[in-house]
């Protein structure tokens, strides 16, 4: 039997317009300690995010994206949070903001592979439901 660890897990949400309150899941961040791992995934469906507001700068989301992403893999252009331990990494990136990138709640569940976690919950929480 493989053996699992606990793992915690959010979704990146944009919110374009704060004043709305309209989310839009376009990545998610997953931490597991005992295994060292700290990742992410990101899809921004622009289709979606114009639906919410046809005046969201989509690139300059994508770009605060991808810095969230930079934080967790320790990218030099992530500056000084990225040069931070893992969990603290995730702490920062789930901490409440009132931004357009807004982190959900942190839930928890067991894995054997974190980077498959991260991957599944991509499929699940972000990408568009196939019908």
């Amino acid at each position: 039997m493989t053996s699992r660890d606990v793992f915690e897990y959010a979704v990146l949400r944009v919110v374009p317009r704060i004043e709305r309150g309209e989310s839009l899941n376009a990545g998610v961040l997953v931490y597991c300690r005992q295994r060292d791992y700290l990742g992410s995934r990101l899809h921004l469906d622009a289709a979606r995010l114009r639906a919410l507001d046809p005046t969201a700068d989509a690139a300059a989301i994508e770009q605060a994206l991808q810095a969230a992403a930079d934080v967790c893999a320790a990218d030099p252009v992530a500056g000084a949070a990225g040069r931070e331990a893992l969990g603290s990494r995730f702490r920062w990136l789930t901490a409440p903001r009132s931004t357009v990138i807004q982190p959900g709640p942190v839930h928890t569940g067991l894995t054997a592979a974190p980077d498959a976690e991260a991957d599944r919950l991509l499929r699940l929480l972000v990408l568009p439901i196939e019908g």
